[in-house]
């Protein structure tokens, strides 16, 4: 397992590899948070691309997309459709693509879908742990989009399904913890205002598709998302400790942050 030390440069790697390549991220996700999510990855670096048309997602891809976000956030079945025919054409042209099953298990429609769409080798699942958990098969309970439980608790469930699927596994919460299924990589960055804003878990998940456009694998991906996120939310704070003027803290925070900075405050732990 990488030292604390080498995730942190890795980490550092990853958003350079971002800002030098631009990679073009489509971002199947919801109506909520589509100006947070393009403004993020803008921010980082990316380029963003939102449709909500299966035709035209095709040609997205085969146009030179990077990477693809599918987000379950507002989802209606004919949506449902353009990311299952999204993720059939990223599979085949080798794209990578990340999950984020958004209030899975406490709805039944996007439970259905997720419960497919975790079939289709997605690299990185993003999600709390109450929706990490019922995509696993396991008991939990929401309130809405949000958590119930910690992610300490969404651990094993999140080991679990990283096996299964393939995928790397990031739970978000308090502590935010990255696994393969075999290794286990913590990180504890962030701040709590980050939760007292609409769409900044869902933009996290723009954030792992750029990530994974451009790092080595699966799991480096899913751990720089959680420090880049979660040092750019501390940072944030610390300018706007108010959830109006930390929304736009989290841009700005994200688009000067410097590997000095992320050395100075990466809180890195291989478990």
């Amino acid at each position: 397992m990488p030292s604390s030390t080498d995730l942190v440069h890795a980490v550092s790697a990853d958003l350079e590899k971002i800002r030098e390549a631009a990679p073009l991220v489509l971002s199947l996700t919801n109506s909520v948070v589509q100006p947070l999510t393009a403004n993020l990855l803008l921010a980082a670096g990316a380029v963003p691309a939102m449709l909500n048309d299966a035709e035209e997602a095709v040609e997205m891809l085969r146009g030179g997309t990077d990477a693809l976000l599918v987000n379950l956030g507002t989802v209606t079945r004919e949506q449902g459709t353009v990311m299952q025919t999204a993720v059939q054409e990223a599979n085949r042209l080798g794209i990578p693509w990340v999950l984020d099953p958004v209030a899975v298990g406490a709805l039944s429609l996007r439970t259905r879908l997720a419960e497919q769409l975790k079939e289709r080798r997605p690299r990185i699942i993003r999600g709390n742990a109450s929706e990490i958990m019922a995509l696993a098969g396991y008991s939990s309970v929401t309130k809405g989009p949000e958590s119930t439980s910690s992610s300490a608790d969404a651990l094993q469930a999140a080991r679990e399904l990283a096996l299964h699927t393939g995928a790397a596994v990031l739970v978000t919460g308090r502590t935010d913890y990255s696994t393969d299924g075999r290794q286990v990589i913590a990180t504890e960055n962030g701040h709590a205002m980050m939760s007292r804003v609409t769409g900044v878990g869902c933009s996290m998940g723009a954030l792992a598709a750029a990530c994974a456009a451009v790092s080595p694998s699966p799991l480096q991906a899913a751990v720089s998302t959680a420090v880049l996120m979660g040092i750019a939310g501390a940072m944030a704070f610390e300018q706007s400790p108010v959830p109006g003027s930390f929304a736009v803290s989290l841009l700005d925070s994200l688009y000067t942050l410097s590997p000095e900075e992320i050395a100075r405050r990466a809180r890195i732990l291989p478990l």
